[in-house]
């Protein structure tokens, strides 16, 4: 009988140590997955985060070993909160910013030199997107980060997209300078009296139309302009474009045309516009692709039309794409983030997965377009957009996409094309200027306060922050990059 009691005993024994084995398995397994951690400018929808926990989850864990872990934070508090995270080293291993401030980003320690990652871990992603685009985040020839959307380029962030529908209802086909602009603004105001007028001040496509030669943004808080004729670094806010492009945005406010809004809420614009109840946004190249799902989920029969002001004058390609995902100093996985970018630009498959979701739930390819079948926003496509992978949904019209595949085709490249200021001597002038820029320019530019007796001062104030100095560096790094061409 005890002979009985103790095989019962070891019987039960052996069971519990087989269960507690295989619990530690288990706990290893998942100890084996590295974690990724991705700091993500937005709101974080149901269907993104059933995404993210199940169908991504599995398809990281199983193909890379990875487990990513987005955290989402709204796009008015993303760069200050970037700033804090990163600041107080949170475990942060992949972000998106925007690729004028890289020197910025830089020597604050936002971002690691990538080329000894890319090397060991991201082959793949070179097959598609070519070295020349990666040299567009480089500073003293290492490379800070991935530049966003290798797509066509020229004359970025030039462009307004329009409501065409209320356009065309006004009684006006096409928009080719401000005062076209102005115009139909002020018949969709007296036609359309639930519509609250523009979503953006749109500066640069307003820049584009007054300056005499063309302008390239090459410094922090759109502080420095490169002329594509002269060659040479000049003061933005002290150029007579920017002077013009003030005095009309000052005449619309006074017209009640612009709201407050423009200004204090600047960084929400498009959501403004995908509200269905704005006239325009700043475009670029493919915007009205974009935004159109979105401001049409709220204005069922609205439809979206990119313009270039002074069309006739030329466009450059003068960027490697305008923002660039970046892996802090000290990130805890920097190799796991250098993996999964890989891994999305590895094949259209992935790719497609990453930004549409599931084939057959989330999305459909039909006769080469791709048909969405949820209205979820996953990774965004335009901060990985492709050109060699890039779809194009069924609403879009084939004219529209052949101009977009030939868009470059007529561009000049800048001789600025690949710059990068490094802001490593003048950093405390910078940031001076940075304050002048954001408490007093800024509103200038609007149009929100008198032009006439504001902006005298706000240029002294400028110039007391040392301006001319901060130019003259950005001038003499300039000419070594050129000279070096």
């Amino acid at each position: 009988m005890k002979t009985r009691k103790w095989l019962v005993l070891l019987a039960l024994l052996m069971v519990s140590v087989s269960i507690m084995a295989g619990c530690s398995g288990s706990k290893e397994g998942a100890a084996e997955l590295e974690t990724v951690t991705i700091l993500y400018p937005g709101e974080r929808s149901d269907r993104m985060n059933e995404f993210l926990q199940n169908e991504f989850a599995e398809k990281m864990a199983a193909d890379l070993g990875l487990k990513v872990e987005v955290v989402f934070v709204p796009w008015a508090q993303y760069w200050e909160q970037k700033d804090i995270m990163l600041a107080a080293n949170e475990p942060v291993d992949l972000y998106w910013d925007g690729l004028p401030d890289l020197s910025t980003i830089v020597n604050k320690r936002q971002a690691m030199a990538l080329d000894a990652l890319i090397e060991e871990h991201g082959q793949d992603m070179l097959d598609v997107l070519p070295m020349e685009q990666l040299q567009g985040a480089t500073i003293d020839g290492k490379i800070y980060g991935i530049p966003s959307a290798y797509a066509p380029s020229s004359a970025m962030y030039q462009l307004v997209a329009v409501r065409q529908d209320i356009l065309e209802a006004v009684g006006m086909t096409d928009v080719k300078t401000p005062e076209d602009l102005r115009e139909f603004a002020a018949r969709a105001k007296a036609q359309f009296p639930e519509m609250k007028g523009p979503a953006d001040i749109i500066f640069k496509p307003l820049t584009r139309y007054y300056a005499d030669e063309q302008y390239n943004w090459i410094a922090a808080e759109d502080l420095v302009v490169f002329g594509e004729d002269s060659k040479k670094a000049y003061s933005y806010y002290e150029t007579e474009a920017f002077q013009e492009v003030a005095k009309f945005n000052r005449s619309m406010y006074e017209a009640g045309i612009y709201t407050e809004d423009l200004t204090i809420k600047y960084n929400e614009r498009d959501s403004r516009m995908q509200t269905g109840l704005y006239l325009w946004v700043e475009g670029s190249l493919g915007k009205e692709m974009e935004i159109i799902d979105g401001v049409r989920a709220n204005a069922p029969g609205a439809d979206i039309k990119t313009y270039l002001l002074a069309e006739e004058k030329p466009r450059y390609i003068t960027a490697a794409g305008g923002e660039v995902l970046g892996i802090p100093v000290n990130a805890p996985n920097p190799e796991g983030a250098m993996k999964l970018i890989n891994w999305i630009y590895k094949s259209q498959d992935n790719y497609l997965f990453a930004l549409y979701g599931v084939e057959g739930k989330d999305y459909e390819i039909v006769d080469g377009r791709i048909h969405k079948l949820t209205p979820t926003e996953f990774f965004y496509e335009w901060m990985f957009r492709n050109q060699n992978y890039q779809l194009f949904g069924p609403d879009v019209p084939q004219a529209l996409i052949d101009q977009y595949n030939s868009w470059d085709d007529q561009a000049l490249r800048s001789d600025s094309l690949g710059f990068r200021f490094n802001n490593e001597n003048v950093k405390m002038i910078e940031t001076a200027l940075k304050e002048v820029a954001g408490k007093d320019l800024a509103a200038i530019r609007s149009g929100f306060v008198d032009y006439e007796t504001a902006y005298p001062v706000a240029i002294e104030k400028l110039k007391a922050a040392g301006i001319d100095e901060y130019v003259a560096e950005i001038q003499r790094q300039l000419d070594e990059f050129l000279a070096g061409k």
